[in-house]
């Protein structure tokens, strides 16, 4: 089966097991989204859900976060870890939205990732999942499971991104980017398969006989 080929079958597959996926992290602006997102780093959507609607409940816009102390966000969020310097980007990305975008979250890729703590990844999400520009957000889970699926070769999170990319229309991406996190959570866990066990990691490679080792980004 060609590289092609196998990105027919997974999108085929994907839309027949996760035909609606729903963004995981509660939010209801640009803002809060923005927020929740750079707490899930190192951190699940569980947790993080659990951690915002207390966050929220103090500050859910950029004015009323630089009202907080760094420490009062800090001991907050403590629950969803590396709080000292989510705590320091959080405080100091609202200052930066209030001074320099009147206090709206930017909608451009630049942009976002110029405030603290926003990697391109999470500016990726933002730009998705707010702002509907398309995106391949692409996180150490999507970037194992196309090492699998033989959708790139692993050399970096940046070349999977290209690679996925190429392989996929810009309007599908920002569903693929959650049907395979929803997929290698229910189906296709680092610890629970290897390239031979799940199902389309059988479909892609049926003859396969060799556990895969996957590059980590």
């Amino acid at each position: 089966m060609r590289k092609s080929e196998r990105a027919e079958y997974l999108a085929a597959e994907l839309d027949r097991l996760f035909p609606e996926v729903p963004i995981p992290l509660d939010h209801k602006d640009p803002y809060t989204l923005l927020i929740a997102v750079l707490l899930s780093a190192q951190c699940t959507d569980v947790r993080v859900n659990q951690v915002t609607p207390k966050l929220f409940a103090r500050a859910d816009t950029p004015e009323a976060m630089v009202t907080l102390s760094v420490e009062e966000v800090r001991e907050i969020i403590r629950p969803c870890g590396l709080s000292p310097a989510k705590s320091k980007a959080i405080v100091g990305l609202s200052h930066i939205l209030l001074e320099k975008h009147g206090g709206q979250v930017p909608n451009s890729m630049e942009a976002l990732e110029a405030l603290p703590g926003v990697g391109h990844k999470t500016a990726s999400v933002v730009m998705n999942q707010a702002f509907g520009v398309p995106a391949f957000p692409v996180d150490t889970h999507i970037h194992r499971i196309a090492q699998m699926w033989g959708l790139t070769d692993g050399a970096s999170v940046t070349r999977t991104e290209a690679d996925l990319k190429k392989l996929f229309p810009p309007e599908t991406w920002g569903k693929l980017h959650l049907q395979i996190i929803y997929y290698g959570r229910e189906y296709c866990p680092a610890r629970g398969c290897n390239g031979l066990r799940c199902e389309l990691c059988q479909g892609c490679y049926p003859g396969r006989r060799k556990p895969i080792q996957a590059r980590r980004p």
